[in-house]
């Protein structure tokens, strides 16, 4: 009978990094699948791509919920930006590790983390805070011979001697590993997650203190459009979201959901705009005291942001009638006059 061959599960982003990771264990003659996550912040195509490239089996796992509480209350705080990398690291390699365990047909874990790449996540005393953090031990091919040895190392399942000593932000090494291996196409290091990105970091902030109980279906909005908020009398808030482009104005039409209003230009193709409320009783009664289904706004000429007085308290019917001469002010051609809102609630 012949031996069954070791199995790793690969913590796999579809960089460079991860793509060399599983080709060093791959080299050894192991199995390897891939495993990736998927949230608001970040996405699935470079790992897609990069398991295509490589011909392995890709799972994918939502973690939008349990990344949007870490991103609220971060144990080991944020980075630079709004993201708890630390935190957010160790949840992946834990749901990395419960998924090895459901399946029962994998060895160990393994990722493409370098020593050194970042010096706030990617330090020695951080690597190991995240493997305390997640509960399970993980093999890190490119720079194992830096690290500490781990017990698949111990019970040659892998071998040590055939793993890579790589450190810091050159990549030099993996380059040429690339070359080793042919292959020729992965994408740039730049990173796919939105919590790095200080716009959206800002945006973020501010929805999570106007409102802490915020969903993941409310972060999407945030990826979308020209962003406002305004203050309701006695209570909630009022985000209000204009679309830029067509493309914005169909997503914003496909995220709505139940108590959204909507506002468009009667008969005239331009902006879409969404309005959600937060913290505030939208309740059929109070719906149907909304006093105009169309509303008819005078755009000004000129406009500034501090005109909206947006910090001031304000009704219903007034955060409607702000929202429409947004809607309007975004059609160039609408400026200087009156036009019609048609106005729509889900």
């Amino acid at each position: 009978m012949s031996k069954r061959k070791v199995r790793a599960l690969v913590l796999f982003s579809g960089g460079l990094d991860s793509m060399m990771a599983v080709k060093l264990l791959q080299d050894q003659d192991i199995e390897v699948e891939a495993i990736c996550f998927v949230s608001n912040f970040f996405n699935s195509v470079k790992a897609e791509r990069g398991a295509k490239i490589l011909e392995i089996r890709l799972h994918i796992v939502d973690i939008s919920r349990e990344i949007l509480k870490l991103v609220k209350d971060p144990p080991n705080g944020h980075g630079k930006n709004y993201n708890p990398c630390i935190d957010c690291h160790g949840l992946m390699i834990k749901k990395a590790g419960e998924f090895l365990e459901r399946s029962n047909k994998f060895d160990f874990l393994a990722s493409g983390e370098v020593l050194g790449q970042r010096p706030f996540s990617q330090n020695k005393e951080s690597l190991k805070k995240v493997s305390d953090i997640s509960g399970y031990e993980i093999l890190r091919p490119l720079s194992a011979k830096l690290l500490d040895e781990t017990e698949v190392e111990r019970k040659r399942l892998v071998k040590r001697e055939k793993l890579a000593n790589i450190l810091g932000r050159r990549r030099d090494i993996q380059f040429e590993l690339a070359r080793k291996y042919k292959i020729e196409e992965y994408p740039s290091p730049a990173g796919g997650c939105l919590l790095t990105d200080p716009q959206f970091s800002n945006n973020l902030g501010e929805m999570i203190q106007n409102w802490s109980k915020s969903r993941p279906r409310d972060i999407e909005l945030l990826k979308t459009g020209r962003i406002y908020w305004l203050n309701l009398k006695k209570e909630g808030k009022a985000l209000v979201v204009v679309g830029r482009n067509e493309e914005e104005n169909k997503i914003l039409e496909k995220i709505r959901q139940k108590n959204d209003f909507v506002l468009k230009l009667k008969d005239i193709d331009g902006p879409t705009t969404l309005v959600r409320f937060f913290d505030f009783d939208l309740s059929d009664k109070v719906i149907e005291k909304v006093e105009e289904k169309e509303i008819k706004v005078k755009i000004p000429k000129n406009f500034k942001k501090d005109d909206l007085k947006l910090d001031k308290d304000k009704t219903l019917n007034k955060v409607l009638e702000i929202s429409g001469l947004l809607t309007g002010w975004y059609y160039t051609r609408a400026r200087g006059k009156k036009v019609n809102i048609k106005l729509e609630i889900k």
